[in-house]
């Protein structure tokens, strides 16, 4: 019998949570869209799900890169369930921290989409 090592998730306490690392997990437009459509479900999606909604394919190292990079910015919470992590946006948090910091950043990042 061989167990397997499962990596734990690290999640940093809200009052680690830094301007500069959302801005910098928010740096990228894929990583935007996942938060986009994070938003839109509060019980959280998975990978799978998320990039499908975005019609994203990508590896699936990239998108673990791209959640892991979310999560450790203090953006989302990602849980396992079975072998798959869904993740959630963590607005109470990021709200509390910076009232509409969050709100203001995809208000922006549609509008520049919509041109």
């Amino acid at each position: 019998m061989y167990h397997v090592f499962i990596r734990p998730l690290h999640h940093p306490p809200v009052e680690s949570i830094t301007v500069a690392g959302i801005l910098h997990a928010l740096s990228d437009p894929v990583r935007l869209g996942i938060v986009a459509e994070l938003r839109k479900e509060e019980q959280g999606l998975n990978c799978v799900e998320t990039a499908s909604r975005l019609s994203c394919s990508m590896p699936k190292s990239t998108c673990s890169q791209h959640y892991r990079i979310l999560r450790e910015a203090g953006v989302i919470h990602s849980e396992r369930r079975g072998v798959e992590l869904t993740s959630r946006v963590r607005k109470k948090d990021l709200d509390s921290r910076y009232p509409g910091l969050l709100d203001a950043i995809l208000k922006a990042w549609r509008k520049e989409l919509e041109g």
